[in-house]
């Protein structure tokens, strides 16, 4: 059956640019040319057959190109939509929120010839045979009915008379066309957006050369999925603060859009959102809402090392090992006191990492975590930062999200492994020493092998994140005279420093203890056949390198008389080659800029696998020469 693009289909989107409900939308039909996808979305290129509109698809419409149904050339019935007005660019965007496929793919583009009796342009679908114009003189064409038939009255009147006792949500709701996230941008007017709150930070306060402040940041999720970050300074955060509440649903307008700063956005949105102290906020109640899915894009923990000290946050899922009790720490820019707790999490690759829950995440969750430690449960956390203490380690931030069994099929599968054979192996920390996928997520110490000079000759590895490389090289000198430990907290390894009258006292675990242990921090020079260079070494590592124990080494730098036992054992040290995976990256010293190599893993040398490397890379020359 031959079906028919709308006469002036985008003339009417433009005069109706935002419909204020999808039955206030007239019969629109039109082609889709040039269809093409950006990202998750499509684009394409809406054509009446006399003129033509640039649009785009909502996400939740891309299934219906991947099926299939709507296909370039075809025709489409737009049902609801908005469009978009650019300045910028002097261009408009038609934004389709809800459509349905009617014709597979015509032969050709619509480009209709004007007739003075023409009432629609008709064409047949491909597997006709011929594409044809069909002029119908004596049909009745599409008519429109004028919008001002159906409506008398304004809009506000109308919602008075007929809803004047609902909620203040409601009203917003039927006053108002809800936007979909996806549509919206900074040249936008008025929008009003229906969204849950799926992430709440905590209040925080700030100081610069224009005064104290407070601040907070929420991310909004609408029905599609789409995610956004919400920011709001002073008395806008002190005004929503405690009605926002996650989980709920709110409708929000009156907002502010620009573009996402990258180095502090927490969702995949181009833009970001702010609200002040006249934005409205109407929590959406006594009406049927939705419960978007919370988006993880989760990082198996032996695959953590790449994002150590970066700016780039991390989703993680494992199985809760052990909970700590709440500590409580004093930060040092304010001498202010607050909680934490460690949880010890494990995954299918075998290796753990201590994650610290910080502020309300330590006394909320971690309590509930704590009370059900012996049942093991998983655990799922968004946006997190990692860390290079012990190796590597997580810390949540205001803006991360702990679910306890969530559910979902990574969580099904890893409880699964877990109850059937994770509880029975041995896991070790991701931190320590060599293991065969190291904190970099590489398979060995033979991937990313140079020489000394790659690395010493090349100061811009290392600029943005850290680079991990393999060596093999002699340790040259180890300078005695260094400082090569410090004293450490036998329960959390932090420094600790002497109390009054006796003992040591912990920062981080609020205590005192008679005795510390000593953790090795110290620097070492390797050569190779290529040159020399400056590593650092701690606790597990330096261990490996020297032989002994930092307090072992103590004791024999304590012992009197010259050639002591301190001395000979840093000798031993000396001229024995390893192999060593490092990091390296680039910090600023007194505005100048320099490399900083640290040794994470170590391992002896295997002359029979070292041979068969050596003979793969020789196979390797032969074969570019």
């Amino acid at each position: 059956m031959a079906k028919s693009v709308t006469t002036g289909a985008v003339s009417t989107i433009l005069s109706i640019p935002a419909p204020d409900s999808s039955s206030d939308v007239p019969e629109i039909v039109v082609q889709v040319v040039d269809l093409k996808a950006t990202g998750n979305r499509y684009m394409f290129t809406a054509n009446d057959g006399k003129m033509k509109l640039k649009a785009i698809l909502q996400s939740s419409l891309s299934s219906e190109v991947i099926s299939g149904k709507i296909q370039n050339l075809g025709l489409i019935r737009i049902l609801d939509y908005t469009l978009n007005d650019i300045p910028t660019k002097n261009e408009k965007y038609l934004i389709v929120t809800k459509c349905k496929a009617v014709s597979p793919p015509l032969e050709l583009e619509i480009k209709a010839e004007v007739k003075s009796d023409e009432t629609g342009i008709i064409l047949k679908p491909k597997h006709e045979m011929e594409v044809k114009s069909e002029v119908n003189k004596g049909g009745p064409g599409i008519i429109l009915k004028p919008k001002q038939e159906l409506v008398t009255k304004s809009a506000a009147q109308i919602v008075h008379e007929q809803n004047g006792n609902m909620a203040p949500s409601s009203r917003m709701a039927m006053t108002r066309r809800v936007h979909p996230l996806v549509s919206l941008n900074p040249y936008q007017g008025n929008w009003t957006i229906k969204v849950r709150l799926t992430g709440k930070g905590s209040l925080r306060t700030y100081k610069n050369l224009r005064g104290e402040g407070c601040v907070f940041n929420v991310e909004l999720t609408d029905e599609d999925g789409t995610q956004i970050q919400a920011t709001m300074f002073n008395e806008a955060a002190r005004k929503f603060y405690d009605r926002f509440q996650v989980g709920k649903v709110y409708y929000i307008s009156k907002g502010t859009l620009k573009l996402a700063n990258k180095q502090f956005k927490t969702v995949p949105n181009d833009y970001e959102m702010t609200l002040n102290e006249n934005s409205v906020v109407e929590e959406a109640t006594n009406e049927p809402t939705f419960i978007p899915e919370t988006k993880f894009n989760f990082v198996p923990i032996d695959q953590l090392g790449p994002y150590v000290n970066t700016k780039e946050l991390v989703d993680v899922i494992g199985v809760v090992l052990n909970v700590s009790p709440t500590m409580s720490i004093r930060r040092k820019s304010n001498d202010e006191t607050i909680p934490k707790r460690d949880i010890t999490i494990g995954d299918e690759t075998k290796k753990t990492v201590v994650v610290s829950l910080w502020n309300d995440l330590a006394t909320g969750v971690g309590q509930e975590l704590l009370d059900v430690a012996d049942t093991h449960p998983i655990v799922a956390i968004k946006s997190l930062k990692v860390g290079d203490f012990q190796g590597v380690s997580l810390s949540t931030l205001s803006r991360s999200v702990v679910v306890i069994n969530p559910d979902r099929p990574e969580s099904k599968k890893l409880k699964s492994w877990y109850d059937s054979e994770g509880k029975e192996t041995s896991m070790v920390s991701i931190g320590s020493g060599l293991s065969p996928s190291t904190m970099n997520g590489t398979r060995s110490m033979y991937s990313d092998r140079v020489s000394l000079s790659y690395i010493t000759s090349t100061p811009s590895l290392g600029e943005e994140k850290p680079v991990f490389y393999s060596i093999r090289a002699y340790i040259s000198l180890i300078k005695p005279d260094q400082t090569m430990w410090y004293r450490a907290c036998k329960t959390c390894n932090k420094k600790v420093t002497e109390a009054i009258g006796s003992g040591y006292w912990c920062e981080g675990c609020q205590k005192n203890d008679e005795e510390c242990s000593l953790r090795y921090i110290m620097g070492l020079k390797v050569s190779d056949s290529s040159g020399e260079a400056w590593l650092s070494a701690f606790n597990d590592q330096a261990e490996k390198l020297i032989g002994c124990t930092a307090d072992e080494l103590d004791k024999m730098k304590s012992q009197e008389g010259e050639g002591n036992a301190y001395q000979l054992k840093l000798k031993e040290a000396t001229w024995l080659q390893h192999l060593l995976r490092v990091s390296v990256t680039t910090q600023e010293y007194m505005s100048e800029k320099r490399q900083r190599i640290t040794v994470r893993g170590v391992a002896p040398v295997d002359y029979a696998a070292e041979s068969r490397f050596l003979l793969e890379e020789i196979s390797k020359m032969k074969v570019s020469q």
